[in-house]
């Protein structure tokens, strides 16, 4: 008889099944909402990677909920039509012909895309957007900007751009007993019949609140949150979070995303994650191992 010996490779497997057990008990029947977007969403191979994810993380018995963004596709659209943007704080101003570009190319090209994604990786997905049975209600959202000049305020029409006012999970309850992954377009119609365009971030936020979702995780072009050092942060409460930036160490564009885990965890999700999208298999890592992959957030 011959005595068999498994190469490095193949116990390295079997060790890494063995870390994810406990993990993959805690969070049986749990609900994840992944916000995705950023350069991952335009690479082929990430984006394959991600479906892949996606699918198994259905496959051991998690209902994961996938909310996209598309900026920078929509960004491509107007300029291949020629319409100018305007941004204030982040935010798009939004007219009625390019809340109808930003319909087509999110709730159309892009959901189908991530649908068909998900398809290919053996797993079964329905794209939809706020505005399908009411999911999501939106409202105008406007913003004031300071006149330096003047010293006053000055109030910024951004157009149709909305925020979630109300969540119905139904839908999203639905699709996921039938063994369905959603797959949601920031778009939603509010009480006055307007199309609203959504932030991708603001809107996965709501509908993990609405959910109750274990855990939100914000995908996106960088580690996490870093220190001064470029050191990642990889456990933050809202309090924490405030002081980070009042000493500035979170800045810039990070700072919505971060109010947006705080809001989401301050709701009742149990857990918000910023990671890096552009690393094969961010989630998976996160999940599913001990040191985990970026920046939680919890209450």
């Amino acid at each position: 008889m011959t005595d068999y010996t498994p190469n490095a490779a193949l116990l390295a497997k079997a060790e890494t099944l063995t870390e994810a057990l406990p993990y993959l008990q805690r969070y049986a029947g749990a609900t994840f909402v992944v916000k995705y977007g950023g350069h991952a969403m335009g690479d082929p191979e990430l984006a394959r990677d991600f479906a892949e994810d996606v699918v198994l993380l259905k496959a051991v018995g998690i209902n994961p909920v996938v909310v996209h963004g598309g900026g920078p596709q929509i960004g491509a659209m107007l300029k291949r039509l020629g319409v100018e943007s305007r941004f204030v704080d982040g935010l798009r101003v939004t007219t009625k012909e390019t809340a109808d570009i930003a319909e087509m190319v999110l709730a159309g090209s892009i959901n189908k895309e991530i649908v068909a994604w998900i398809g290919q990786a053996g797993g079964r997905a329905v794209g939809i957007s706020g505005k399908d049975a009411n999911f999501v209600q939106a409202e105008k959202v406007g913003r004031s900007t300071p006149d330096k000049l003047q010293g006053i305020e000055r109030h910024v029409d951004l157009g149709f751009v909305g925020e979630p006012v109300a969540v119905d999970r139904r839908i999203i309850d639905s699709l996921s007993r039938e063994g369905i992954i959603p797959v949601v377009a920031p778009i939603a119609i509010g009480a006055d019949g307007h199309t609203y365009n959504i932030n991708a971030d603001t809107m996965a936020g709501a509908i993990a609140a609405a959910l109750g979702a274990s855990r939100f995780f914000l995908l996106t072009d960088v580690a996490g949150v870093l220190d001064k050092h470029g050191t990642l942060l990889t456990a933050l409460d809202p309090a924490r979070i405030a002081a980070l930036q009042a000493d500035g160490t979170i800045s810039g564009g990070m700072i919505p995303k971060v109010q947006t885990c705080v809001a989401a965890v301050q709701a009742g999700v149990d857990a918000a994650v910023i990671l890096d999208g552009r690393v094969p298999h961010a989630m998976l890592l996160e999940i599913f191992t001990s040191a985990g992959a970026g920046t939680l957030v919890h209450a």
